[in-house]
C-alpha cells in the first residue's frame, strides 16, 4: 500500500463526516485511512461506520492524550509506505493525492508537506483566517512556503512522511504544541530530505472566532520558545518579527496618543496593505476588511505567546534552585 493517512479527531464529528468524503473522490486509489479518535465525548464512529464500504477505513478509540500521541497510534497500526497526517478539520481536493504521487514519482523525498486554502464554501471569518495564516504580511513568511523569510517545515494539518523514516525519529514528541514543528527539525537535523509540494493543498478550516484563532496562534508562540530552548541553532531573526510587531505597535499608538497623530501612520499603512492584498486575493470585501482583525490577532497572539513565554523563561532562570540562597 503506498499511503496511510492518518486523521486524530477530538469531538469534531461534522468535520471528519467532510473529510472522508473528499477522500472518496481521490482520483488515486492506493491508500488506506487511520481515524484516531482521542477521547471525544462527542464521537465520530458513526460517522466512520457510514464510509466503511467505500474506504479502507480503520477507526480506533483511545484515551485523550493529544494530538501527537494519537498519531504516533494510528501510525503503528498504518500499513503504508507513506504515512499522510491530515487535521480533522480539512478537506482535500479529488487530486490530492495523485499530486503527492506524481511529486515523489519524480522527486522521491523522505518527507513533505503541502499548503492549505480556504475553500468557497467557507465562512468570510474561517478566509480571513486562512489569508492571516498564509500572507507574507503576517507570519505566512515565517512559516515558509514559496514567498518565505525561511525555509520550509511541515506542518501537521498537511505533512507527509515515509513510514520508515517517521519510526526512525520516534514520530511525535509528547508535546501539547509545536510537536509538528519539532518533528520537521529533527527531519533536517538528521539529513533526511523534506520537500514542499506546492500543488498538494488542503482546504483547511482552521477557527469560526477570533477569540480561539487568537488562543491557537498564542499557543504557537508559546511553543516557539520551547523549540528555541529545545533546539537553540534552529531558531532565527525573523522568529522576533511577530514580538517586535506587538511592541512596535503599543509604541506607535502611545506616541500617536501623547505626543503626535502622525506617528500612528506606519498602523495605518499596514492596515490599508493589508486590506488591499486581502481583496486582490479573496475578491470579497467582506473578507478583506475581515483579513485585518485576522491579521492582528495572528500577530498579536503570537506575539504575545512568545513575549510571555520568553519573560516566564527568564523568570524561571533567575529562580534560585533548591538549597541555593537566595
Amino acid at each position: 500500500m503506498r499511503f496511510s493517512i492518518i486523521i486524530p479527531v477530538y469531538n469534531r464529528p461534522q468535520e471528519v463526516d467532510e473529510l472522508l468524503e473528499s477522500l472518496c473522490r481521490q482520483t488515486f486509489k492506493d491508500f488506506e485511512v487511520i481515524v484516531v479518535e482521542d477521547g471525544s465525548s462527542e464521537k465520530c464512529d458513526a460517522i466512520c461506520e457510514k464510509y466503511a464500504d467505500r474506504l479502507a477505513l480503520n477507526y480506533h478509540f483511545k484515551p485523550n492524550s493529544g494530538p501527537g500521541p494519537s498519531r504516533n497510534y494510528g501510525a503503528e497500526r498504518s500499513q503504508g509506505e507513506y504515512l499522510i497526517i491530515l487535521d480533522s478539520d480539512v478537506i482535500v481536493p479529488e487530486n490530492y493525492l495523485e499530486t503527492i504521487k506524481a511529486e515523489l514519482d519524480c522527486e522521491p523525498c523522505d518527507a513533505f508537506g503541502g499548503p492549505d486554502r480556504a475553500h468557497e464554501s467557507f465562512t468570510p471569518i474561517q478566509k480571513a483566517i486562512n489569508y492571516a495564516m498564509t500572507s507574507f504580511f503576517t507570519t505566512g513568511g515565517i512559516r515558509g512556503g514559496k514567498h518565505k523569510m525561511d525555509k520550509f517545515y511541515p506542518r501537521s494539518f498537511n505533512l507527509g512522511i515515509k513510514k520508515n523514516v517517521y519510526e526512525a525519529l520516534g514520530g511525535f514528541a509528547p508535546m501539547r504544541y509545536g510537536e509538528d514543528i519539532d518533528l520537521s527539525t529533527r527531519i533536517f537535523k538528521d539529513g533526511y530530505s523534506c520537500r514542499l509540494f506546492p500543488e498538494a493543498f488542503v482546504y483547511h478550516k482552521r477557527r469560526v472566532k477570533f477569540s480561539s484563532f487568537f488562543r491557537q496562534v498564542k499557543h504557537s508562540g508559546e511553543a516557539r520558545v520551547v523549540l528555541k530552548k529545545k533546539y537553540p541553532e534552529t531558531f532565527k531573526l525573523v522568529h522576533l518579527l511577530p514580538a517586535a510587531f506587538v511592541v512596535g505597535n503599543l509604541l506607535l499608538v502611545a506616541l500617536g496618543i501623547f505626543h503626535h497623530w502622525l506617528w500612528l501612520m506606519p498602523i495605518v499603512f499596514y492596515v490599508v496593505m493589508v486590506f488591499f492584498d486581502s481583496l486582490i486575493k479573496n475578491k470579497d470585501l467582506k473578507v478583506a476588511l475581515l483579513s485585518v482583525p485576522a491579521a492582528y490577532c495572528q500577530l498579536f497572539g503570537y506575539g504575545t505567546g512568545f513575549i510571555g513565554a520568553a519573560f516566564h523563561e527568564i523568570l524561571v532562570k533567575k529562580q534560585p534552585s533548591q538549597g541555593e540562597k537566595s
